[in-house]
């Protein structure tokens, strides 16, 4: 009986002490974020988040992707894009490759995230056929512009009510990265698509709310501000007005960038993370704010360290909290913040975070090309295999899912932005 007794009180010992080590390791194990005092100002709490964030030891590994896989996945990626492209200059929103059949459904941001992806494809190696898509598109946008409160442009997506602040602002994009990338635009051109910028820009500051984050838009025959924001849409819209002013020099929406950055990099890191680690607002402010900041970041803007800091915060968060690995869905959206990070990681000579991002990157596009039909993984993939296909409204495309066979306009968007910065930033030879 004593002995027995004895053994319980071990058993109960070695548990409490276990316990205990779990206790105090509980945040590195789960990958929870112990958040600084709120009375700290935001700057000092994201850089302390960011110095006590371990990254995991990443020594070793040897990466399973190539240039040329990637190469070739951006080609056919880059052609369903432009292959889905409608008449009219909007694209197929989604496609069951397997049924032949179209989705009825659409969204207008999403349709102007294809715009903004052609416009990069063409960035990334100009052709005509991405030339013609990009005119077409930014043709079908202009046709559906019209006069926005405040003396703006807002684009009045047919069949829809709401001007999302989203679609302006990714079409705002596409504007800016066409003007970058094509110096052979007529002065004509040029001055259509400034002017149509100019409109579109000025749209996102009328939608600034005075906190500093952006409303989701406006009605149709109604000058008056929705009254709630989108984490996308406060970060697409950044994201517009950083490059604008970086690239195009219009310095005047400095002052709205400024404001946008310190309130949303606030909102969606430690004020979500107080009501829920793994937050659904992080997420969706994910790629939009890492590619906003890293702009921002580059551009040297005023506490411009801050928001590198918040670059890699997020970043170990979409790692060890989110566990994007995990995740059965595409996750291409993911990969434009990471190789993000891994540039700002890379520059300022952080090491353990620049390789574990290296890593995470290998692994997760890997997985995903392997869900492109057609692609140079696909046999990789039993359900690809099982269902080979010359249908050039599906060759390229990316699925939602290891078999699922819904090739949405979006989702092949997002990872071939994704595939473009892995090849600017990591697989460069």
């Amino acid at each position: 009986m004593k002995k027995r007794l004895w053994q319980l009180s071990a058993l109960a010992l070695i548990l409490l002490i276990a316990g205990f080590v779990f206790w105090l390791n509980q945040d590195r194990l789960l990958g929870h974020i112990v958040l600084p005092k709120d009375s700290l100002a935001f700057a000092e709490q994201i850089k302390q988040i960011r110095a006590e964030r371990k990254w995991s030891d990443a020594t070793g590994y040897k990466p399973k992707l190539t240039r040329r896989i990637l190469l070739e996945s951006r080609q056919k990626g880059c052609s369903f894009l432009v292959n889905n492209q409608k008449p009219e200059g909007n694209f197929n929103y989604e496609y069951d490759f397997v049924a032949k059949k179209q989705a009825s459904d659409d969204n207008q941001v999403r349709q102007a995230g294809a715009l903004w992806g052609v416009v990069l494809c063409h960035q990334f190696e100009p052709t005509p056929a991405t030339k013609a898509a990009i005119e077409k598109g930014l043709d079908f946008f202009f046709r559906n512009t019209d006069r926005g409160p405040r003396d703006t442009l807002a684009i009045y997506y047919p069949g829809q009510k709401t001007v999302a602040t989203g679609t302006v602002a990714l079409v705002s994009l596409a504007i800016i990265d066409y003007l970058r990338t094509s110096p052979e635009l007529t002065p004509e051109r040029i001055a259509e698509l400034n002017a149509k910028l100019d409109g579109y820009l000025k749209f996102l500051k009328a939608m600034q709310f005075p906190a500093g984050d952006f409303s989701y838009g406006t009605t149709r025959g109604v000058s008056v501000r929705i009254g709630r924001s989108s984490p996308y849409f406060d970060g697409e819209a950044q994201l517009a007005l950083t490059k604008a002013i970086k690239y195009l020099d219009r310095r005047e929406y400095l002052p709205v960038e400024q404001k946008a950055a310190a309130m949303t990099a606030k909102k969606y890191t430690v004020d979500a993370w107080r009501k829920k680690q793994d937050s659904d607002l992080t997420k969706s402010f994910y790629q939009w704010s890492n590619m906003a900041f890293t702009e921002y970041w580059q551009a040297n803007f005023e506490n411009a360290a801050t928001y590198a800091d918040t670059v890699l915060a997020l970043s170990w968060w979409m790692v060890h909290t989110h566990h994007i690995l995990n995740r059965s869905r595409n996750t291409g959206y993911a990969y434009e913040g990471l190789a993000h990070a891994y540039h700002v990681a890379k520059t300022l000579g952080d090491a353990p975070a620049a390789a574990e991002l290296a890593k995470v990157i290998d692994k997760g596009l890997y997985e995903l090309t392997t869900w492109q039909v057609e692609g140079p993984l696909y046999q990789k993939n039993k359900y690809l295999r099982g269902h080979r296909t010359e249908d050039p409204l599906a060759v390229g495309g990316i699925m939602n899912a290891s078999n699922k066979p819904g090739l949405r306009i979006d989702v092949t968007q997002h990872q071939m932005h994704a595939v473009i910065l892995a090849l600017k930033y990591l697989y460069t030879e």
